[in-house]
């Protein structure tokens, strides 16, 4: 398990590494995730890849619709409005010395992107040091007795969650992304993105 996780720990950085439409792809990819299922969301994207940045919003939402996505015509909107950083947001990326501001910069600048979504994708392209806290982990977390899961998970809450899990990863000796990775496995028995 640690060799298949550090492969995909190296293969997000690599992805960070790409010009700025690969990883707005990426970005898309996060919005698809956002209440939905990640396993078909990697399928979507796989299918729809360099479209995210060419199709109208109607012809993306056809295809979303037709690939059985859950909310075609809200992500559909969600990517065609973040275009506009589909050549800078590498360089948007850059020019932030905080990862805690970047995150927060996305979830201000990116319709349908919330806290879970922003670290989702910020883990994907590379940065380890944030959670990314789905119905799975909570699950996992509130089993185990290290957070009760919330009926909502507002931004005060995710945090301290958040602030919680970075403690397990000090003490077991990984970072975010790692941690991340295994709970997830434990929770799913899969390893995805």
């Amino acid at each position: 398990m640690k060799r298949i996780i550090e492969k995909r720990i190296s293969e997000f950085k690599e992805l960070g590494r790409k010009e700025s439409r690969e990883i707005f792809k990426e970005l898309c990819f996060c919005i698809l995730c956002a209440n939905y299922s990640a396993e078909r969301a990697i399928k979507i994207q796989k299918r729809i890849d360099d479209d995210f940045i060419t199709l109208s919003r109607e012809e993306l939402a056809e295809k979303l619709r037709e690939a059985g996505h859950r909310f075609p015509s809200s992500r559909a909107k969600y990517i065609v409005s973040a275009r506009k950083y589909c050549d800078s947001i590498k360089e948007i990326m850059e020019s932030f010395n905080d990862p805690n501001q970047l995150r927060r910069w996305l979830v201000r600048n990116i319709l349908g992107i919330g806290l879970k979504e922003a670290s989702h994708f910020l883990r994907n392209i590379g940065f380890t040091d944030f959670a990314i806290i789905d119905f799975h982990i909570l699950n996992l977390l509130d089993r185990y007795g290290v957070a009760k899961k919330p009926k909502t998970l507002t931004e005060s809450r995710y945090l301290q969650i958040e602030e919680k899990l970075r403690e397990i990863s000090r003490r077991v000796g990984l970072n975010m992304a790692e941690l991340d990775l295994y709970l997830w496995f434990m929770e799913t028995g899969k390893i995805l993105k």
